[in-house]
């Protein structure tokens, strides 16, 4: 045997960087030793095709993990190089052929992340490559020392394998739950499930018996349509509302995209990719557009870069033409799948309209052809109910739009009883998809103003204006330091006695004037040139002359009771406006139930 000899470099001290920043734990300990096995068959199948591709974990009685591979082995020179040089990969990569495409691995680093779990890990290995080299033994310790000799073969047992190579973990005092038989099959499952070599772990049957459980498969899922269904549900957990095939050639990529069968929150999807058929993520971004939401993908790739860490993929131009090619082929499926010329209740178009109508939205924020998508099939709450915005300007031959639910709830029952068509624009992205489709030709679309509502009130007849002038004049006098004017209306429907409206305008002009006084000479000067704005009050409160109640108050002698019931609409208006109460208003409710409680 020969004498120890210590790393260069603190063992212990890689292995907690490793642990603590490389890799997201040491869950990952399993792939790295999934992987060197798949890269030595890779590398033994180069020059013997025959050769039988099989990996098995196993359990020894003395508590350790034992990971044996039918691959190429090491003679004691390469043994040397590869195990007992940390980070090293270059010349391993030119000596071995271990950088070529096929290969997983391309970091030299991968048996360390054994440490994380293990305190010490030995390694037995022939090499098919040179059938005359003796067989090796290297052991490895998690305090930096290693041994490395080579096994006489007169004194060679059965565990020696023929050819190939076979670990043996000890588990560190505070981990032996990862090299526990339920953990081992969790984790080879999840990392090798598509790994096209035989991959099995030794398991315990009820019965006592032992058993192997095939962790891996040779075929990818999306080469049976028929059972991908029951493939999402059981690796994604959901029932997929539908599913199409993903193929990029030129990256290696295949795979397939599950349909959400609800909705998701908008934000960058996460999905499962494998590199080389390894498991890399669960959870892997960067690969989709974030409007991309509403799928999750199974992917896997021989073209794509990963980072370090083998857990994310490394943002470069092929990642970047791949995620086109990708939102390329999702956006054909949507626009294949509503550009149906017949839909029927319940039909997959009506689905994925009702469960992903944000998702829509998101897409055609960005995208002319969406947009146009949306606008003839995107159902909008309006005033003459779920439209279309195409049937909204086939109809009126313009779109008048809300960009707040609230300004929309207050203004609703007006304008449909006046046959104003309104659209209802305050849900997310709906303001900006408008904004866009206003500049597209044949379009005439704005946000609705206090002018087209005043427009479509009855005036009142002459004589019945002039009558009630004095008492409107009062009204304005009142509500000045609300920031309100008064006019006088009829209106259906005639239960509501008044209705406030926001002018848009006024409400920006008065902004800039308030800034504009209460600002440093900087901000005066910069905003110099926008004190040219529309004046007058923000606000309108629109009494409706056909209710009794406003027919009664404005009737009624000038003096406190009126006053007070012109301060009880006014923030009855507020309130039904959706705007918050202001305490300067709450006040002037009180007072005025004071008052009309007073002089009943």
């Amino acid at each position: 045997m020969s004498d120890p000899q210590a790393f260069q470099v603190d063992l212990r001290g890689v292995v907690d960087l490793f642990a603590r920043h490389l890799y997201s734990g040491p869950r990952v300990y399993v792939r790295e030793l999934l992987q060197n096995a798949v890269d030595a068959i890779t590398a033994r199948r180069a020059f013997d095709p025959d050769t039988p591709a099989r990996v098995r974990f196993t359990f020894p009685a003395d508590g350790t993990l034992e990971v044996t591979d039918t691959g190429v082995g090491l003679t004691q020179a390469e043994a040397a190089d590869v195990l007992a040089t940390i980070g090293r990969s270059s010349k391993r990569d030119v000596e071995l052929g271990l950088g070529r495409a096929e290969f997983l691995g391309q970091f030299g680093i991968g048996l360390l992340s054994a440490f994380m779990v293990a305190e010490s890990v030995e390694v037995v290995s022939r090499s098919a490559a040179d059938p005359s080299a003796p067989a090796v033994r290297w052991r490895g310790f998690d305090d930096g020392r290693y041994t490395l000799e080579t096994i006489d073969p007169a004194q060679a047992d059965d565990e020696i394998p023929t050819c190939g190579t076979r670990l043996r973990l000890v588990a560190r005092r505070d981990a032996e739950h990862w090299l526990a038989p339920e953990t081992v099959v969790m984790l080879a499952e999840e990392f090798g499930a598509l790994l096209p070599v035989d991959v099995a772990v030794s398991v315990t049957s009820p019965a006592g018996e032992q058993l192997w459980r095939r962790t891996s498969r040779t075929d990818l899922p999306w080469a049976r349509p028929e059972a991908l269904e029951g493939y999402c549900r059981d690796l994604l957990g959901f029932a997929p509302l539908t599913w199409f095939e993903l193929s990029v050639p030129l990256a290696g990529l295949s795979g397939v995209a599950f349909v959400l069968p609800t909705a998701p929150p908008p934000g960058p999807g996460a999905h499962r990719v494998y590199l080389k058929r390894m498991l890399l993520g669960t959870r892997v971004e960067l690969l989709l557009p974030d409007w991309a939401f509403f799928v999750r993908c199974v992917i896997d790739t021989d073209g794509l870069r990963p980072t370090a860490s083998r857990e994310a993929l490394y943002e470069d131009e092929v990642l970047l033409a791949v995620r086109d090619a990708l939102a390329s082929q999702i956006k054909a499926w949507v626009l294949d799948t509503l550009s149906s010329a017949t839909w029927s209740p319940g039909s997959l178009a009506d689905q994925f309209i009702k469960v992903h109508d944000v998702a829509l939205r998101a897409m055609a924020r960005t995208d002319d052809e969406m947009l146009a998508l949306v606008a003839q099939v995107l159902p909008y709450e309006t005033t003459d109910g779920l439209r279309t915005l195409v049937q909204v300007r086939d109809d009126h031959g313009q779109v008048l739009y809300t960009d707040t639910t609230e300004e929309f709830r207050r203004v609703a029952p007006v304008a449909r009883a006046q046959g104003l068509a309104v659209v209802n624009a305050g849900y997310v992205y709906d303001a900006e998809l408008l904004a866009r489709l206003a500049s597209k030709p044949g379009w005439t679309v704005r946000p609705l103003l206090t002018s087209d509502v005043s427009a479509v009130l009855a005036d009142l007849d002459l004589h019945e204006a002039l009558r009630l002038e004095e008492a409107r004049r009062d009204a304005v006098r009142l509500l000045a330091d609300q920031d309100c004017d008064v006019l006088l209306r009829t209106f259906e429907p005639d239960v509501l006695p008044a209705m406030l409206l926001t002018d848009r305008e006024a409400t920006f002009g008065r902004a800039v004037r308030q800034t504009h006084a209460e600002g440093d000479d900087v901000w005066s000067k910069a905003l110099g040139d926008l004190t040219d704005v529309p004046s007058g009050p923000s606000r309108r409160l629109v009494l409706n002359c056909a209710n009794a109640a406003v027919e009664s108050l404005l009737a009624a002698p000038a003096g406190e009771r009126r006053d007070a019931g012109v301060h009880a609409l006014y923030v009855s208006a507020v309130l039904l406006s959706g705007e918050p109460v202001r305490a300067a208003e709450s006040t002037l409710l009180s007072t005025a139930l004071a008052r009309l409680l007073d002089n009943t």
